[in-house]
């Protein structure tokens, strides 16, 4: 297994890490955003644009996920 492949199965492994675990805090959901992000970036690497493209727009719509759940969260957000 080459660099770029071991990258790939560590943002993907997070991605579905973070997503099983959102229900229990919003830094879960920022997690999921975050590993999407990488996702995205593994996607342009190996030549895959549009997954690259798609899990930067989940990326995006995951970090708006996590703004809005803080926001009605306030400050008591932990981790359960």
């Amino acid at each position: 297994m080459d660099g770029l492949t071991l990258f790939g199965l560590f943002a993907v492994s997070a991605m579905l890490a973070t997503y099983a675990l959102e229900g229990k805090s919003s830094w879960f959901v920022l997690g999921f955003a975050l590993a999407c992000g990488l996702g995205s970036i593994y996607g342009f690497l190996q030549g895959a644009w549009p997954f690259g493209l798609v899990e930067a727009i989940w990326s995006l719509i995951a970090a708006q996920r996590w703004r809005a759940r803080r926001r009605a969260a306030g400050p008591n957000d932990s981790i359960r």
